[in-house]
């Protein structure tokens, strides 16, 4: 079933109005906010059919449960992600080679937004969580992401290991982001089509995921930090793909 978040922030509020405006059904403003930046926006909402209410800082404050709104917040619909069906339905129709980002139980809403928009930056063709173990679609995902939440498409599945043995079915090579393997990411041919895997803040892969991947690659590094944040790997990952793919 569908549900219902706040976005809050004029960069949020302008991505959804751009990619998936029939989302968007309620818009709040500061009621004694009247500078330029507020009356742009709210003349094009008002423009396409919005009406938007005026609104106290302190219920604004409460939407948004005190976070930075710069006086404008919204009430969107979130559409129900597609599932494994639907993952697989996509990728038949994908008719050059294959990049996917598989979350393993990303919990932290602002990393699981910032893999998104490094996701949507890098081009992959769709992202995959999953159902139970990753954080929800939540205001600070959609925020932390940019807008590019609203760009990609991402499919939510609840069996994450029977969905990597559909891809690999699929001729889709699937590689596992590991820092206890010995072979380097930039070792791994990700020219051809591949579902690159991110762990979870804590504990990395899960091992029935670690498992099913056909291979497994760690970020090289020279300091003495053991691991690097999984937005920051994942943008490494994603962008050394990106990069074999242009030569």
């Amino acid at each position: 079933m569908s549900k219902s978040i706040i976005i809050f922030g004029f960069h949020s509020i302008q991505a959804q109005l751009e990619s998936n405006p029939e989302c968007l059904l309620k818009i709040y403003t500061l009621d004694n906010r009247h500078d330029k930046r507020l009356n742009i926006i709210t003349t094009q909402l008002n423009q396409l059919g919005f009406n938007t209410f005026p609104t106290s800082k302190q219920q604004l404050n409460k939407l948004t449960k005190n976070q930075v709104h710069q006086g404008i917040a919204a009430e969107i619909l979130l559409p129900t992600l597609p599932n494994q069906d639907g993952l697989m339905s996509h990728i038949s129709k994908l008719e050059k080679t294959a990049l996917i980002l598989i979350l393993d139980s990303i919990q932290d809403p602002r990393n699981l937004g910032a893999c998104l928009r490094s996701a949507n930056a890098a081009g992959v063709d769709c992202v995959i969580i999953n159902k139970d173990g990753s954080a929800p679609i939540s205001a600070l995902v959609h925020k932390t992401s940019a807008g590019a939440l609203n760009q990609l498409k991402i499919f939510s599945v609840t069996n994450l290991a029977r969905t990597i043995k559909a891809l690999k079915e699929n001729n889709i090579w699937v590689i596992g982001l590991d820092g206890s393997t010995e072979t380097s990411l930039y070792q791994v041919d990700l020219t051809t089509p591949s579902a690159i895997i991110m762990g979870s803040e804590g504990s990395g892969l899960r091992s029935l995921t670690k498992k099913s991947c056909d291979q497994l690659a760690m970020i090289p590094m020279q300091g003495n930090i053991e691991s690097l944040n999984v937005s920051v790997a994942t943008g490494i990952a994603l962008f050394e793909a990106s990069r074999q793919r242009l030569n």
